[in-house]
Parts: structure tokens; sequence; C-alpha cells
């Protein structure tokens, strides 16, 4: 039997697998609400051009492997990945950069595998890494908060088509760097750092994603009250990024800004907790998922992508089977 053979069957019967992504897309709606609120027809967009082209990459590939296509899309496990997709996703993209990661996660890391249960990268983040190299300067510019809900209907719809806005919109106006992109300036100890320092820290945790980020949280809390996850991967990630921080220093050494910025709790309760690609026993994903938040916080600060969630998911995805052969021959007598 091979190694994959050996780590995927913790995935649920596929009866049971439309009720365990219906519950995960239900805990995934006050993200979905914070996402859409703060990024107004641009998040819009996103979703919808996702969910249209990624559900009919979805239908074209289960009809050319000859498999059941009205059944297996109600399985609902497309539907997550192209969420997750869309949510990490900046809005404001031209459509073939979307296109591209739904593409780029059905068909080239799931279908490509054999379909549900059999990929050994997480699909979502083999979307989002593709367009992320393929379109770095589109990817990494993220739209002006509030300015991105104030842009109106015809102006997103018009960048969405052309790739650009219309002369009677300021582009540069509208997009620039994340907060954890600008905290890199904060190493530089002046009055004008204390003035970024501002603009880039929230209430608690990084300016604006702090909200995404305790929605994300929230959903992710009633995935562990209704059994539908396990403690395991969320708190070892999160102990990760935080062990990290404090052995590796940061320029900016606030852990609930590391904890409450990015993508972190999203990848913390519905990214790195994929029954499919993460390990099966508990002590694996306890090593998992810290391994993956030491790798977090060690691209962020190192590397040249200021969100890493992505990188460190597929990077850990590829130990899978080694981890899980370990710890299968640690517990042998």
């Amino acid at each position: 039997m091979s190694a994959r053979a050996e780590t995927s069957h913790h995935y649920p019967p596929r009866h049971d697998v439309s009720t365990l992504m219906g519950g995960v897309l239900l805990a995934l709606l006050p993200g979905i609400a914070v996402y859409v609120f703060l990024t107004g027809w641009g998040g819009i967009l996103n979703i919808a051009i996702a969910l249209v082209s990624g559900m009919t990459f979805e239908a074209i590939a289960l009809q050319l492997r000859g498999r059941p296509v009205l059944s297996t899309l109600r399985d609902n496990s497309a539907l997550v990945t192209l969420i997750l997709i869309a949510i990490c996703l900046p809005p404001l993209l031209p459509w073939w950069v979307v296109v591209t990661a739904t593409a780029a996660a059905i068909l080239l890391a799931k279908q490509a595998y054999g379909g549900l249960g059999q990929n050994i990268f997480n699909p979502a983040m083999v979307g989002y890494a593709v367009v992320l190299i393929s379109y770095p300067l589109d990817v990494s510019s993220w739209v002006r908060l509030p300015e991105a809900f104030n842009l109106p209907f015809n102006d997103a719809l018009y960048y969405v088509l052309n790739g650009g806005l219309s002369q009677s919109a300021d582009y540069d106006a509208l997009t620039g760097a994340t907060a954890l992109s600008q905290r890199y300036e904060l190493a530089i100890d002046s009055a004008p750092a204390d003035d970024l320092r501002r603009q880039i820290q929230g209430y608690f945790g990084a300016r604006h994603s702090e909200w995404l980020n305790l929605s994300f949280l929230a959903g992710g809390l009633a995935l562990l009250a209704f059994r539908i996850i396990t403690w395991h991967l969320p708190v070892a990630l999160l102990a990760g990024v935080l062990v990290a921080n404090l052995l590796f220093g940061d320029s900016y050494p606030d852990i609930a800004f590391h904890w409450f910025g990015g993508a972190t709790m999203l990848c913390a309760f519905f990214i790195i907790t994929d029954p499919v690609s993460a390990p099966a026993s508990k002590r694996a994903r306890l090593f998992y998922g810290f391994s993956a938040g030491v790798l977090v916080h060690l691209i962020r600060q190192y590397g040249s992508y200021p969100d890493s969630i992505a990188f460190a998911v597929l990077l850990l995805n590829c130990c899978v089977p080694l981890i899980d052969r370990i710890d299968s021959t640690a517990r042998q007598p």
C-alpha cells in the first residue's frame, strides 16, 4: 500500500462528506460576511467568479472521467475549496486571475490526483500559490479600506472585465500594501514609523484584517463545538506562530498582530484542518500544525511574501506521508 493510501483513510465516506462540508460552509459564513462588508463589490465578484468557474471545471473533469456529476457536486467539497480561494484573494482582480486559481485548484490539485480524498496537496492553497507566483502584482495589491466598500459596482465590474479601472477612478489611490507588508518599515525608529504604526495597528491585531480573523475564529470555535474538527491542528499552529515569534523576534513582535493579521485564523481552523492533506493521528497533527505555525512566521519574517500561509501549508503537505510513517513506527511496540 502506498504512503498516500495509508494517509487518506481518515477522510469520511461520501455520504458523510456533504454534512461535514455543509458544516464548514456554515462556519465560514461570519468570515464571508465580514469579507464582503470590507471589500464591497470586489469581494462579491471574486466569490461569484470563483464559484461559477470552479464548479464548471469540476463538472467537466467529472464528465471526462466518467464519474457521476450531480451527486459529486452536491458533496459541497468543491464549494468549500472555491470559497476559500475567493476570500484569500484580494478584491478587484481581473477575472482571469480568479479563473486560473480555480482551474489549478480543481483540475490540477484535486481531479488530477483522482478526485475527493486522493489529493496530496490542499487544493485551495495550490490555486492561491499558482496565481501568487503567476500574477504577483495583482495578488499582492489589496484595495484600501474603506475605499473598497465605497467603490461603485460599475467601476468594480469594469476592473474585473478589463484588468483596470475606468478613467474616472484612481487605481493608485485605491490599492496599497497590507499591514503585514508595512510592518517591515517599523524597524526604523523614527516619527514616521510611529505614524505608520498607527496606520497598521488595529484595536487588537492588524488593522482591518483583525475583524476578518476574529470572524474566522468564531466560525472555527463553532467547528470545534460541533466536533467537525478537533483542537489539535488549530492550537498547534497558533502555538507554532507564538513560539517562533518569541524565538526569532520580529520588527513587529506583538503576537496578537500575527494571530489576528493576514490569514492566520483562516488557516488554523479552515485550511490546515483539511482532512485529506493533514496527518491521521492526533500526535502527528500536533507536530504538523506546530511546524506549519513556525513556517508561517519564518516565511513572514525572512521570505519575500508577507503572508506565508499557502507556502507553509504546501511544504508541510509534502511531509505528511513521512510524518504519518514516523508516527506509526514510533507507536509500534
